[in-house]
């Protein structure tokens, strides 16, 4: 192996050293499997063509190719056919937007998710390619550590407590190694050694300089490596501070990660109770508050509900009054007073609904009018004192009856009214709603399904059941946590065709006093359901019992509770224990507004810029895609035109030949029509075989090839039936004084091509549709003939031209 082979070796595997550091952010191996993968064949795509002695750009572009085609083969989208499809580029942007739902739901280490598998093998695939790219091509290794930091900064980045040192030792040596290697490479091919002073060094005599160097280069390593060690430990990380990740969300859900919040509705899992630390303080003249809030999560998945970035204007400039767009109900001004403590460190602040003024909170903030949350994202919870002004919405179920239906193409309907295909919870929610007239009606219908008497139950740890979805397992086992009552009440009411979304918070916590203490164990998780006029409203389906610090409201009581008699409950009274004033979104107007701005169902961040660069990349990406798939074209092509369908038609004599009394020859349309389909269909199954690596003997009988064929290729049933008839119908061409008639020949082709691509391995069929052999050895048959016809040519001239060459008229040269 030459000098810059063994180079493009090392700086792949230098690559995967210096990703050595990711393991501390994954919670099994495989991302490196996947890495492994990913990074061998591009080094196997370079290595070849520098074999083949390839240009540079085709290097590259081998490199990329194969990326691209190793990340669809690993995350596909169940459209490609072998090839990347539309659908795929489409799929690889919804792996993005999941990988970036996953960073603010998960606090590493993370499990194996799609997104975060897909963003790390391509992130890693790629700095493979640049380090190779500049190690081997450029010959500037040094440069390779740029995008090696590129990985060394991801732990650095996300991780929330102190970063491992030994997985930077081993991304550090895979760097080492790779200049080492270089420099080894330049020395061998320089010929000879010196010393400082000039004296040859012998070969079994080690240099005073290579010593010198890598003298350097251990002090260097020792003291990045030893460094880092005596500075305080990182902390908090990014992912931690930007994302809430950390604990579970539910009653005892702070997790071990300091009261920090997983904003994901998860529809299984296992929840486990840890020590119990305080969080708030919150002081408020509301005698009975309802829950504080944080969060939402609004993207629902197989899995739950995830959340989505938040986005909004300055708390500075106002916030939205509900008072000024309800169509009923009664509100209630209050003022709060919340003091942070330093365990609970997150980006989003707690807050009662319908906050209309916040004070001493200082800069840095935002106020997310969709969410109708308050954010940051450069400040934190920890250690702060702020208050607000806040008002209570309290409504009775009659009022809510009030609340039209959506229209369908309303933004907030087709929003966040769309579930994933489930059988078994759609005809649950058909059987519940069955008969209701009111919004609010099935919303009850559905929320009190979630009771005692129906076998629901509270529990942290839940059992799958065997071929059912994670929903369906839930509404089958009946046993979960606030997160899964949440989501599948939230789901469930979708299904029956109103909006609604998953809200994260506390529960009001435990008196103390004229205050409020909130724990981690007051971490909980309800649903909030959109109702036309009146904006959304809240729903607990956790049971009451089971929550520390529950409240419920008259219009969504404590289902398990025994109901009041005639004379004591009515619509517009509370259930005896209940708090009338418990509260109530008011009406969002800004939902509306910013969804009529980005169209229908439109919930992005903001409208994305085109950028002229972006789009001269993606149109080079487009043409050498394009020039790579033309073989695949032109086979295409050609078999459809062999495989033009026949129209039959009436006989016709269009000749008659005699040779003698008895033997003439009536030739028909037909009969020629016939004769040219069998030689087509045999040409095409001759260049079938040659796609699928079948060899083609040209001295072969029809009936022999396609004997062999069926032998070699093991075919059975119908595609050897399918060969067998092809070969006579060419036998029958070609000898026969009437050719075979009415034969099924272009389904024949395709079952021959179907039984042969099932017979053959991976790689044969990847070649045979991508790069098919047929058309390759045509156009090189093609290129060679043209390159002998022009040598030939170029020949004939050279000898015509010689007989006017001036040379011949100089005396004394010899003739003959």
């Amino acid at each position: 192996m030459t000098g810059r082979r063994r180079l493009g070796v090392i700086a792949a595997v230098a690559t995967l050293l210096a990703a050595a550091p990711i393991t501390s952010i994954f919670d099994s191996w495989t991302w490196l499997v996947q890495c492994i993968l990913s990074v061998g064949l591009i080094s196997g795509a370079a290595l070849l063509t520098r074999t083949l002695r390839f240009p540079v750009w085709a290097q590259a572009v081998s490199m990329v190719m194969v990326l691209l085609l190793t990340l669809t083969w690993m995350f596909p989208s169940g459209h490609e056919i072998l090839i990347p499809q539309p659908a795929t580029f489409g799929h690889f942007a919804d792996l993005f937007a999941q990988a970036g739902q996953d960073t603010r739901s998960y606090g590493v280490p993370v499990p194996d998710r799609d997104g975060l598998l897909f963003i790390t093998v391509l992130g890693v695939s790629s700095v493979a390619i640049a380090v190779d790219l500049l190690t081997v091509v450029m010959r500037k290794p040094a440069l390779a550590g740029l995008p090696m930091l590129a990985i060394y900064s991801v732990p650095v980045a996300v991780y929330v407590d102190s970063v491992p040192v030994l997985p930077f030792i081993i991304g550090a040596i895979g760097f080492l190694w790779l200049l080492v290697s270089d420099n080894v490479d330049r020395v061998r091919r320089f010929g000879r050694r010196f010393t400082g002073d000039g004296r040859d060094v012998d070969v079994w005599e080690p240099s005073p300089l290579a010593a010198a160097g890598r003298r350097l280069g251990a002090v260097g390593v020792a003291a990045a490596v030893l460094l880092p060690l005596l500075v305080p430990t990182i902390t908090g990380g990014l992912l931690s501070q930007l994302t809430q990740s950390g604990g579970g969300v539910g009653p005892g859900g702070g997790g071990s990660g300091g009261g920090k919040i997983n904003l994901f509705a998860s529809l299984k899992g296992n929840l486990e109770q840890n020590e119990t630390v305080n969080l708030l303080r919150v002081t408020t003249n509301e005698q009975q508050p309802f829950y504080l809030r944080f969060g939402i999560a609004d993207q629902l998945t197989n899995q739950g509900f995830g959340s989505r970035p938040t986005v909004g204007n300055r708390v500075s400039q106002g916030l939205p009054d509900p008072r000024r767009s309800t169509v009923g109900g009664d509100f209630t001004p209050y003022r709060a007073t919340v003091e942070v403590s330093d365990e609970l460190r997150q980006g989003l602040l707690p807050i009662y609904s319908n906050t209309i003024q916040v004070g001493d909170l200082g800069g840095g903030w935002s106020y997310d009018q969709v969410q109708q949350v308050i954010f940051s994202n450069r400040q934190n919870t920890k250690g702060r004192t702020y208050g607000f002004d806040y008002l209570r919405a309290s409504y009775t179920a009659a009022e809510l009856r009030t609340a039209e239906p959506l229209p369908k193409a309303d933004p907030l309907r087709t929003g966040y009214t769309n579930t994933p295909r489930d059988a078994v919870v759609d005809a649950r929610v058909a059987a519940l709603i069955e008969g209701k007239t009111t919004e609010y009606d099935k919303v009850r219908a559905i929320y009190d399904y979630f009771s005692v008497k129906n076998g629901f139950g509270y529990s942290l740890s839940t059992e799958p059941a065997a071929g059912a979805s994670d929903i369906a397992a839930f509404l089958q086992t009946k046993r979960g946590y606030c997160q899964q009552y949440a989501a599948a009440l939230a789901w469930m009411v979708r299904g029956a065709g109103i909006p609604a979304r998953v809200a994260f918070g506390f529960t009001r916590g435990t008196a103390d006093g004229g205050s409020w203490i909130i724990t981690n164990r007051n971490a909980h998780a309800w649903t909030e359901v959109y109702f036309a006029g009146f904006g959304w409203i809240p729903f607990d389906a956790t049971p009451a019992s089971a929550v520390v610090g529950s409240s419920r409201s008259n219009w969504a009581p404590d289902i398990d509770q025994p109901e009041p008699s005639a004379s004591a409950s009515s619509d517009g009274a509370a259930a005896p224990g209940q708090d009338p004033s418990a509260e109530a979104a008011g009406p969002n107007r800004a939902d509306r507004e910013l969804a009529e701005q980005g169209g229908a169902g439109s919930f992005d961040a903001g409208t994305p810029v085109t950028s002229t660069t972006g789009l001269w990349v993606s149109a080079g990406v487009a043409l050498l895609i394009a020039l790579l798939l033309v073989p695949a074209l032109r086979r295409i092509l050609l078999r459809r035109h062999r495989h033009a369908a026949t129209v039959p038609k009436a006989p016709k004599v269009t000749a008659a030949t005699g040779a003698g009394p008895g033997l003439d020859i009536v030739v028909t349309a037909e009969a020629v029509k016939a004769r040219a389909d069998a030689h087509a269909a045999w040409d095409e199954l001759l260049d079938t075989m040659i796609d699928y690596r079948i060899p083609v003997d040209p001295t072969e009988t029809p009936r022999v090839t396609a004997q062999r064929l069926i032998k070699d290729a093991i075919l059975a049933d119908e595609p050897a039936t399918a060969a067998t008839l092809l070969g006579t119908a060419e036998e029958r061409a070609r000898y026969a004084r009437q050719p075979l008639v009415g034969g099924e020949l272009t389904v024949a082709l395709g079952r021959v091509r179907k039984g042969l691509s099932h017979a053959a391995t991976r790689r044969t069929r990847l070649t045979a549709a991508l790069f098919p052999p047929s058309v390759l050895l045509r156009w090189r048959q093609a290129i060679s003939d043209a390159s002998t016809n022009a040598v030939t040519r170029a020949g004939r001239f050279r000898d015509s031209m010689s007989r006017f060459s001036p040379r011949r008229l100089l005396p004394g040269r010899s003739r003959g």
